[in-house]
């Protein structure tokens, strides 16, 4: 057998080229590989997507379980492919589009039923499955059809109707002159609600564009509130030890009161004494100050004193001056 240095190194450095892209393009797919992926694919036949769109949460009972893979028409119905990890459906699973956020961000619930497993290859049909209603899609239409309404010409029609019922019965002549009223009503503040459903068009669409950045705010916001409920043990773990020591202190007081109440006594008769001695205090600190400065001048030359004194040497030792001392 050949040693592996003998060997042709262009074979070896394909299938080590082959090895290296093969690896590179199971990284990339690694989702769908069968062991390591995101779990099981499945389907679901809606009748429209609602705004669901790839990468969404898939959840069962609230908690995340996959996310939806593709989104696609088939025919009259909307087919939507989507992976599912560690859980269990049964093959009466039924699945709704639902709202996740107040933006309007989707995903699908998923609600497992059925005494067998779901097969992978089985589509939950049409009758297991429900849609919501979008509210920004309703306002954003309810705006475009209004602002397609000539209110103009709908106040006159309203108009020629009441004039052409003049000579019907009260009560029809009644109502067709409030629908008149109406109409000059709405023709009149025609501008307003245009002004409105402008806005209200133009808020629903910067929810829209700005959906991350409120989804990313209410994500910080759950983790905030996770934080407090986290430390909500250990506040209140300080809230009884200060309760506690509060307790020890009043009880420490009260089991020395015959001690502390002598003390206390003899203490205020102090500080009582030499608040009415404080002028007294300070004028002996003041002139005691000047002795302290001639002592240590005295004691400066070490551990001895440095003194002279005169009138005690004989007159018969040398000259005496004026002031009785002696002189060399």
């Amino acid at each position: 057998m050949k040693s592996f240095q003998k060997r042709n190194p262009i074979p070896i450095a394909l299938v080590g080229i082959s090895v290296l892209l093969l690896g590179f393009i199971a990284a990339l797919n690694s989702e769908d590989l069968p062991v390591i992926g995101g779990g099981t694919t499945y389907t679901a036949d809606f009748s429209e997507a609602s705004g669901l769109q790839e990468d969404n949460d898939v959840r069962v009972a609230g908690v995340k379980v996959g996310k939806i893979s593709e989104i696609k028409l088939d025919g009259d119905k909307v087919r939507i492919s989507f992976k599912v990890k560690d859980a269990w459906l049964g093959d009466k699973t039924s699945a709704a589009i639902k709202i996740k956020t107040v933006l309007g961000q989707k995903y699908l619930a998923l609600d497992p039923q059925g005494q067998r497993t779901l097969d992978p290859s089985a589509t939950i049909p049409r009758e297991r499955t429900m849609s919501p209603f979008d509210v920004l899609d309703a306002f954003r239409g309810l705006s475009q059809t209004v602002d397609d309404i000539d209110t103009t010409q709908l106040a006159k029609s309203f108009d020629v109707i009441t004039e052409t019922f003049a000579d019907t019965p009260a009560d029809v002549k009644g109502a067709l002159t409030g629908l008149s009223r109406l109409s000059d009503t709405i023709a009149k503040r025609d501008s307003q609600l245009s002004s409105l459903l402008a806005n209200t068009r133009q808020v629903s669409q910067t929810l829209v564009d700005r959906d991350a950045e409120f989804q990313k705010l209410l994500a910080d916001g759950n983790k905030l509130l996770g934080e407090v409920a986290k430390r909500k043990e250990a506040i209140s773990a300080l809230l009884d030890g200060s309760r506690n020591l509060a307790t020890q202190l009043k009880g420490l007081v009260d089991d020395n009161d015959a001690q502390l109440d002598p003390v206390l006594a003899q203490l205020d008769q102090l500080t009582s004494m030499l608040q009415r001695n404080q002028d007294a205090l300070g004028q002996g600190i003041a002139r005691f100050a000047p002795f302290i400065r001639v002592f240590t001048n005295t004691i400066g030359n070490g551990r001895w004193f440095d003194n002279y004194i005169c009138g005690l040497v004989l007159p018969s030792f040398g000259p005496i001056n004026d002031k009785g001392c002696y002189e060399k």
